[in-house]
């Protein structure tokens, strides 16, 4: 993303996330107000540049208050996840998430309520897979 691009060459220099980045503003503003942040990261290794700057940022969001767990297809097999990123909002609104085919994001979509259950359950199998991201960062980020 064209706001991104600095500060994503930076990261490719070498250089330390900003600090900014050490307790994340956004998440903290929803965590403070009681809300639970949880994701699920669905991704192959071996990374991209621009893979390894966003999982940079994640400390950051786990000190904020959110969890954060990661499956990665390279190191295991996980069946009935979809193969778009979603959303769920209080566990009663789901948005599924669209990209250009370079990876841009363009936008959310509603998606209708029947739809809800069927995400709960995608979510429910992330969760039951994933690694916390910690185990992830010292187990196979390393490699």
């Amino acid at each position: 993303m064209a706001e991104e691009q600095e500060e994503f060459a930076a990261f490719l220099a070498g250089e330390p996330m900003d600090e900014s980045w050490h307790d994340s503003p956004w998440v903290r503003s929803m965590t403070d107000l009681g809300k639970e942040l949880a994701r699920v990261h669905v991704l192959r290794s071996p990374l991209t540049d621009y893979l390894r700057y966003e999982l940079a940022a994640y400390p950051g969001n786990i000190t904020a208050g959110e969890n954060i767990g990661i499956i990665d297809l390279a190191h295991q097999e996980v069946n009935g996840l979809p193969d778009h990123d979603f959303w769920l909002f209080d566990d009663a609104e789901v948005y599924r998430m669209h990209y250009t085919d370079a990876g841009q994001f363009i936008g959310a979509e509603l998606l209708p309520g029947e739809a809800l259950q069927r995400y709960q359950g995608y979510r429910d199998i992330a969760r039951k897979h994933a690694m916390p991201f910690a185990d992830y960062r010292d187990q196979l980020l390393q490699d």
